[in-house]
């Protein structure tokens, strides 16, 4: 994937100590991991790199917002995400990435790839349940909205007339007050 070549951390050059990286996010990035949920990106990512003798740790920080569609009304608005996360890399004999939070590389690697690290900070970053801001507030008048509201059931206890009710749970009601 040449598109993700500029996440190539080349870390046998740099030396020991702490490194910063940062990266602007956007569509074209997604593009690349076939991932089009998000109408809009534009999140920056920090990277913090601390090298050291024997490990590598990497600070990830993404601040931003992406634009994506309310789950209820469908209707597209601002989402801002901010959410940090922490690597550590470590030497071995083989790759292997099945911690979470611990990445190990074979001893004769000189660069790594950060670009999966930063698509998956990012996706966890926005809520399961996308809701759009103006439906809390009551502010957003959609034609969804709306027919929502009409199809609603109306629940009402001055609406229920004693006319409506059973007349045998009525029997049952005289229970409850005959103590």
């Amino acid at each position: 994937m040449k598109a993700l070549k500029a996440y190539n951390i080349p870390f046998t050059g740099l030396k020991v100590g702490e490194h910063h990286f940062d990266y602007q996010i956007d569509n074209t990035f997604f593009k690349n991991f076939d991932y089009n949920e998000f109408n809009d990106v534009n999140v920056k990512v920090d990277l913090k790199f601390l090298k050291k003798t024997t490990l590598l740790e990497l600070f990830f920080s993404a601040e931003g917002d992406v634009n994506v569609n309310c789950d209820l009304t469908n209707e597209p608005y601002n989402q801002a995400i901010s959410d940090e996360f922490k690597l550590v890399v470590k030497f071995g004999e083989a790759y292997n990435d099945d911690n979470e939070d611990i990445l190990i590389v074979p001893h004769g690697e000189y660069e790594i790839n950060v670009a999966q690290y930063v698509y998956e900070l990012i996706i966890l970053a926005v809520p399961a349940k996308r809701v759009h801001p103006g439906i809390e507030d009551g502010t957003l008048k959609s034609e969804i909205l709306s027919k929502l509201e009409e199809l609603s059931p109306k629940m009402s206890d001055d609406s229920r007339t004693s006319e409506d009710i059973d007349p045998r749970w009525n029997n049952l009601k005289k229970l409850l007050t005959d103590k």
